[in-house]
């Protein structure tokens, strides 16, 4: 490109940067989303990994077992039978601290003599000055921590506070303050609090019993010598296991999550595509007389190729760069809501910061270049192939858009077909779903020049009677302008009808749980241990609570819960033991698979229910089986019934409550149901419930109405961070909106100018240019409203399906549809504000001036 042409697009843009500006604007929000999700997905998955890689240290491997833990006495074996020295045994668990509301604990308890080969953090020059290491042995309550978590919560070497473990509560006394010097080493010990093996059994209830023994076993071949010997000591219900392997089980519990909200995020991205065209469409068109001219004179269909296609590149590369700036900034505001979803549904992390990462940064930065190219590349072509006459008549362009508008269409038609054909392959593919969900929406946005075409014919006459001249006018101008209005339509109408579409499956799914909360929730008063999870009950109850409140006078029956996790053939397995012994107990499940008067029979005498999102994944079927390691060893369950479950995504397997407590010799409950007495007032039961409890034990003791209303909390912030994402989509396309008014105001400056002139009054004006975007918002609101829902069936249907196993009770929502044609039509009239002001303050003189 000649230094003249660099020159010509450099005054271009200096001329307007406004419209540059939004187009850059549109940019940056589209990849900033992109960003800011990447980088809290990252950060949670990183910080479990790191967790989990600092707990296991330099293990190779590890033995664990079930709920009870392992007995003291397989480590004095292993070291002293076997003589496998390089051994440690490690006791886990989580505490809330309730002075230092958010902060999770995770307890982490080593024998401080065998654990410099494991975990080099716990030597004592990573601890800091005065420090006594000693005291972890002989004062009673003492721990460390990491120096940078002590200071974020205002805590010292020395002081003592409160954790929350299950129902008691603990005094933590710090001795000493971890300081490694190396910073991964300083992030992998955040919120971690290290005490003496026997210190943490105490805390945690589980005396004389580690959870785990770690080994560091040799690679390879030379290992199974090694695992031989150990086989020979280790009782049934033990095995040995690999950390990498159960951190990989876990880690991948949130991929769907994670997926579903990358995919909504790229919405942004695609809506700010949409400006993007806009932009570099009316810079072209702007220049028209210009570029003809260029044309005329010699320069040539490359050079002006490269001229637009640089601008475009200006734009990509500056907006991207403040994109990825704006996705730090706006991903640490994220970052609490994606950890608070991750720690209701999945498993317990603690991250205080987002840890930036370049494969983010670069993905957020190429998504950002690709975006804008080819949304650029449509009218820089446009620019290239049209001949130089044809550029410098006005009305080339628009003639030329209406002429491929029913191609247009037809393309679009096509698209939603393909996307129809995705959906119905066999298949349980999310990413297969996505394709076919994003090849549906640009689809939608293909056919909409011929539905405003359409739709505008009809809108003429009726705004002529209503408005007269003007209303015509306004009618008229939509499609006089459609290479910009439809193009502005479409993006507001993809914004709108996602929010239609995600909120009519997030009303769909709060109905289906409220719906399920009232058939499962049979109890009057349900009682649990907190714990560091809003939606865990896996804390066990203390036995002495559990028998007062069984016989409380008040109280017909309570139903005992045992929750826990156990090693099984899918990795880490949620079990849940209960009594059913009454048909109300019975008539709490849904079966989707499986006849009632059979399974309850078969379910008393062992066999297993189990939860249609774990049956979905795994294609369970009544009558097959599922492997679980029991305390007498691997044992296979045969199902006997799929259930509905919304509680978690992961799966759930039911036993009966005696069988369970049989197999695997713990008598532990987690939680009881408890029906009131006929004519007992279920307030005051829970009242006198409360009062029974000793003053040092803390319980959640709620009534069926509580327990539902926390429920559904739990699921309200467990989309929250959707309803943050729809925000921004909208916001991009409200700018989408500006921008292409303004473009279209500015364009016509010359024509509003000569109506100026005979005779149209600045209040006339601001008539025309309102009418115009009231009817531009009304057409993407009701093009939204079909597309919205299509959106929905799929989401419901087919990607929650796939995604998370859970089948969903459709449900529209005529408020829902009001809100999103008032939010259309709202932005279309905001974004319009500004070009009718200016436009009505431009003295008609200057807009008739020529150059």
């Amino acid at each position: 490109m000649t230094p003249t042409l660099l020159k010509t697009s450099w005054r271009h843009l200096l001329k307007h940067p406004w419209q540059i500006g939004l187009a850059i604007l549109g940019v940056a929000l589209g990849v900033a989303v992109v960003v800011s999700i990447d980088l809290t997905n990252s950060s949670a998955r990183r910080a479990f990994a790191i967790s989990t890689e600092t707990i296991a240290g330099r293990a190779t491997h590890q033995i664990v077992g079930g709920p009870n833990g392992l007995d003291d006495d397989i480590y004095r074996r292993l070291r002293v039978d076997l003589g496998v020295r390089s051994s440690a045994p490690v006791v886990e668990g989580y505490a809330a601290a309730p002075n230092q509301p958010g902060l999770t604990l995770h307890i982490l308890g080593v024998d401080p003599l065998a654990e410099g080969q494991f975990r080099p953090f716990l030597s004592p020059s990573n601890a800091g000055p005065n420090s006594d290491l000693t005291a972890l042995f002989t004062q009673p309550g003492a721990a460390l921590m990491s120096a940078d978590t002590a200071r974020a919560y205002g805590l010292k070497s020395g002081d003592s506070f409160p954790i929350r473990v299950g129902s008691r509560t603990e005094t933590v006394t710090l001795v000493a303050l971890l300081e490694p010097q190396d910073d991964a080493a300083r992030r992998s010990i955040d919120s971690l609090l290290v005490a003496d093996v026997s210190t943490a059994q105490e805390w945690l209830g589980m005396d004389g019993k580690p959870t785990q023994i770690d080994l560091p076993l040799p690679d390879g071949d030379a290992a199974q010598p090694v695992l031989d010997r150990i086989a020979t000591i280790l009782p049934a219900g033990l095995r040995v296991t690999r950390p990498a392997l159960r951190t990989q089980a876990i880690e991948q519990m949130t991929a769907a999550f994670e997926l579903n909200l990358t995919a909504l995020s790229l919405l942004a991205l695609i809506v700010g595509m949409f400006l993007i065209y806009n932009t570099i469409t009316f810079s072209v068109v702007q220049r028209r007389g210009l570029l003809g001219t260029l044309r005329c004179i010699g320069v040539s269909r490359r050079q002006i190729f490269a001229l637009v296609l640089g601008e475009a590149v200006i734009v990509g590369v500056v907006g991207a760069v403040a994109g990825v700036a704006l996705g730090i900034v706006l991903g640490r505001g994220l970052i609490q809501l994606v950890t608070q979803t991750i720690n209701d549904l999945y498993f317990t992390v603690s991250i205080r910061n987002v840890e930036i990462s370049t494969g983010p940064l670069l993905k957020g930065f190429l998504l950002g270049m690709l975006t804008t190219l080819a949304a650029a590349a449509v009218p820089a072509i446009e620019a290239t192939f049209t001949p130089p006459r044809t550029v410098l008549r006005r009305s080339s362009y628009e003639d030329r858009v209406r002429r491929i508008v029913p191609l247009a269409g037809a393309l679009g038609v096509g698209l939603l077909l393909l996307g129809g054909a995705l959906l119905l392959i066999p298949s349980k593919s999310i990413v297969l779903s996505f394709s076919a969900l994003f090849v549906l929406t640009i689809g939608a946005a293909a056919v909409t020049p011929m539905a405003v075409l359409l739709l505008m014919q009809l809108a003429r006459p009726l705004m002529g009677r209503l408005f007269g001249l003007l209303g015509r006018m306004a009618a008229r101008d939509v499609i006089a302008t459609l290479s910009r209005t439809s193009v502005a339509i479409a993006a507001l109408m993809i914004a709108v009808s996602v929010t239609i579409g995600v909120g009519l499956m997030v009303g769909s799914f709060r109905q289906t749980v409220v719906n399920w909360l009232d058939t499962t929730l049979r109890a009057d008063v349900f009682v649990s241990a907190p714990g560091v999870s809003s939606s865990r009950l896996d804390a066990p109850l203390p036995a002495n609570v559990v028998q007062e409140i069984s016989t409380a006078p008040g109280v017909a029956r309570a139903r005992r819960y045992r929750s826990v996790t156990v090693e099984g053939q899918f990795g880490p397995q949620l079990v849940v033991a209960l009594e059913v012994t009454t048909d109300r107990d019975r008539n709490s499940f849904q079966f989707l698979q499986g006849n009632p008067s059979d399974v309850w029979p078969a379910f008393a005498q062992g066999q297993v229910l189990v939860s249609e999102p774990l049956a979905f994944r795994y294609d369970l079927a009544p009558g097959g089986t599922i492997s679980l390691l029991t305390e007498q060893g691997e044992r296979e369950f045969t199902i006997a019934g799929v259930y509905s479950d919304y509680g978690s995504d992961q799966g759930v397997v039911m036993i009966d409550l005696p069988q369970y407590q049989a197999l695997w010799n713990d008598q532990q409950i987690s939680s009881l149901g408890v029906d009131a007495a006929p004519g007992q007032d279920v307030d005051t039961l829970v009242r006198d419930l409360r009062a029974l409890v000793a003053s040092d034990q803390v319980l959640n003791i709620r009534s069926n109405r509580a327990l539902r209303e926390a429920s559904i909390e739990i699921f309200d912030r467990t989309f929250a961070i959707t309803t943050v994402l729809q925000l921004l989509a909208t916001i991009v396309a409200f700018i989408g909106i500006l921008a292409a008014l303004m473009a279209l105001q500015l364009e016509r400056a010359r024509e509003l100018g000569m109506l100026r002139a005979t005779g149209l009054t600045p209040r006339q004006l601001w008539g025309v240019v309102i009418s115009q975007t009231g009817l531009i918002g009304l057409t993407a609101g009701l093009l939204a409203l079909p597309v919205g829902v299509m959106l929905a069936l799929v989401l419901v249907y087919v990607i929650n399906r796939r995604s998370f196993g859970w089948t969903l009770l459709f449900r529209l929502d005529g408020g829902l549809f009001a809100q999103a044609m008032l939010v259309a039509i709202a932005a279309a009239l905001l974004a319009g504000l500004y070009p009718a002001w200016r436009m009505s303050r431009t003295p008609p003189a200057l807009a008739l001036r020529e150059e």
